[in-house]
C-alpha cells in the first residue's frame, strides 16, 4: 500500500515535469555535472541524479547524502523511478492528463515544486556558514548563563525514614553510601542517588526550593531536610556548583539553521503577499451571495 502511494505521488509529479519540460534535442545530456545515465526507458536516459532525488523525497536518504549507485537501496529506487515513468507514459497514451481534474492536480503539484525549489534557492543564500556564525556570536553575547549543580537524592517511603538517612549523613556517613544502602530510588540508587549536573529550572518545584534555600545557606554540602514528592520523601544534597557552559556552535547549529531558515522564508513570504492582491471568498470576509431574483407575478400563480 505504502509503495502504491509513493508510486502515484511520484507520477502525479513525472506528469508535472513532463508537461512543464521543455522538449529539445538536450535529452541526452546531463542534467547535472559529473552526472551518469543509469537506465534507459523507450531510449530515454533515467541519471543517477533522478534516483537520487527520488530516494530523497521519500526520506530513504537526506539531503546531501551519499548513495552509491552499486547498493540495494539505489537499485530499489531505480526500479521505482523507472515505474513511475512507465506509469506516467501509460496515462498520458490514454489521455488522463486532459482530464480537467488532473489538470488542476497537475498544476498544484508544479506549483509546489516550483515553491520548493525557490525555497531551496533562497536558504541556500541566506543560511550560510558565515550566518550560524555571526548568530551563534550574537547568541552568546546576549546568553544570561544559569548556574548548574550535582546534585544526589536519597528517597524513602516515610519522612521518619528521610529524617534517619539525614541523621546519619549528619553523622559523617557518605552521601553516596547511604543512597547506594537506604535510596528506594531505582533511577539513581545504584549511583549513590547521583542527578548529575543539572539546573534549578528543569528540577521539581519542591526540590528547586529546597536547593535554593541550601544555596542560601551552606551552599555545597549542604543537605536538605526532607522532601515530600508523589513518590516518597526526598532528601538531597549539593556536591558541587558551576556555571552552565555556554552551547558550542556544532551544538547549536541545527537550531540555528532552523531559525534562519524559518525567519528567511517568513520574509520572503511577508514580501509576497505585500506585493499581492488577495482576496478572501471564505467566512466572514467573502463576498455575500447575490440574493435569488423573486418569481415574476405569473411564476408566482
Amino acid at each position: 500500500m505504502r509503495r502504491c502511494a509513493v508510486l502515484t505521488a511520484a507520477v502525479l509529479a513525472a506528469l508535472t515535469l513532463a508537461a512543464c519540460q521543455r522538449v529539445d534535442g538536450d535529452a541526452g545530456r546531463p542534467p547535472e555535472p559529473g552526472d551518469r545515465a543509469v537506465a534507459r526507458v523507450d531510449g530515454r536516459p533515467i541519471w543517477t541524479s533522478d534516483v537520487r532525488r527520488e530516494a530523497v523525497a521519500q526520506g530513504l536518504i537526506g539531503q546531501g547524502d551519499a548513495l552509491e549507485p552499486s547498493s540495494a537501496l539505489f537499485s530499489r529506487v531505480l526500479d521505482e523511478v523507472v515505474d513511475q515513468k512507465l506509469l506516467a507514459r501509460e496515462a498520458v497514451r490514454r489521455n488522463l492528463d486532459d482530464d480537467p481534474a488532473t489538470q488542476r492536480r497537475l498544476e498544484a503539484t508544479r506549483e509546489r515544486i516550483l515553491a520548493d525549489l525557490l525555497v531551496e534557492d533562497v536558504i541556500d543564500g541566506a543560511v550560510t556558514d558565515e550566518a550560524i556564525e555571526a548568530l551563534h556570536r550574537e547568541q552568546l553575547r546576549q546568553l544570561q548563563t544559569s548556574e548548574e549543580l550535582k546534585v544526589r537524592l536519597i528517597l524513602t517511603a516515610t519522612q521518619a525514614e528521610a529524617e534517619a538517612v539525614r541523621g546519619l549523613v549528619a553523622a559523617g556517613a557518605g552521601f553516596a553510601a547511604v543512597a547506594a544502602e537506604r535510596s528506594i530510588d531505582p533511577a539513581t540508587r545504584a549511583s549513590g542517588g547521583d542527578l548529575g549536573w543539572t539546573t534549578l529550572d528543569v528540577l521539581p518545584e519542591p526540590y528547586a526550593a529546597a536547593l535554593t534555600t541550601a544555596l542560601a545557606g551552606t551552599g555545597p554540602g549542604a543537605v536538605t531536610p526532607p522532601i515530600e514528592t508523589e513518590d516518597g520523601w526526598a532528601v538531597l544534597t549539593i556536591e558541587d556548583r558551576r556555571a552552565e557552559a555556554p552551547p558550542t556552535l556544532e551544538q547549536a547549529r541545527p537550531q540555528i539553521v532552523r531559525y534562519l531558515t524559518y525567519e528567511r522564508v517568513r520574509q520572503l513570504l511577508e514580501q509576497l503577499r505585500g506585493r499581492a492582491e488577495i482576496e478572501p471568498l471564505t467566512g466572514d470576509a467573502a463576498p455575500a451571495a447575490p440574493a435569488a431574483k423573486a418569481p415574476a407575478a405569473k411564476d408566482a400563480a
